[in-house]
């Protein structure tokens, strides 16, 4: 066997499929769409993946209960002390792009948090959207300081100017 003999008797192009040309073309006649039905017609959709054909659909059929804050749920990366003391040198400035960089937290999320898990034998400051009472103690205990991130502010809304009061 060698390369000049490895696609022999295999077409790697395959002819267009050409229907409507008539009863002898082999997709002749209903151009393979059938005899009337939904899908024969010209402006047809293709059937969608969840479509039971006129049938209630099974999301509309099955009772909906509970709630799900999924919507407004925010993600946020947990760090603990313990794992601030093994990676950081004593004095350093510890951010979210500091944790990313040593590899501690990983992906995309919300904010940080800060928890007491660990003991902390170094000065540190640390900047994050939270800390537990734990982490806080442990962190001043060592003359370390903590910044926290405020989150950001919320939109105002476009309130219309009040009505001037009428005289009379």
């Amino acid at each position: 066997m060698d390369l000049s003999t490895i696609h022999q008797g295999i077409n790697r192009r395959q002819r267009k499929k050409r229907v409507g040309r008539g009863v002898g073309s082999g997709m002749g006649k209903t151009s393979t769409r059938g005899h009337k039905g939904q899908w024969a017609s010209a402006g047809a959709k293709k059937p969608r993946m969840l479509h039971e054909g006129g049938q209630m659909p099974l999301f509309r059929r099955i009772p909906k209960r509970g709630f799900s804050n999924a919507t407004w749920e925010k993600r946020f990366h947990i760090v603990n002390v313990g794992d601030l003391d093994q990676c950081f040198e004593d004095g350093a400035i510890v951010d979210e792009a500091a944790l990313k960089a040593a590899g501690i937290v990983r992906g995309e999320a919300a904010g940080v948090r800060v928890l007491g898990d660990g003991e902390l034998g170094k000065k540190l400051t640390v900047k994050a959207h939270h800390f537990s009472k734990s982490a806080a103690a442990k962190i001043t205990a060592k003359g370390g300081a903590m910044e926290v991130i405020p989150p950001p502010k919320k939109p105002k809304k476009n309130k219309m100017k009040p009505r001037p009061a009428k005289e009379g």
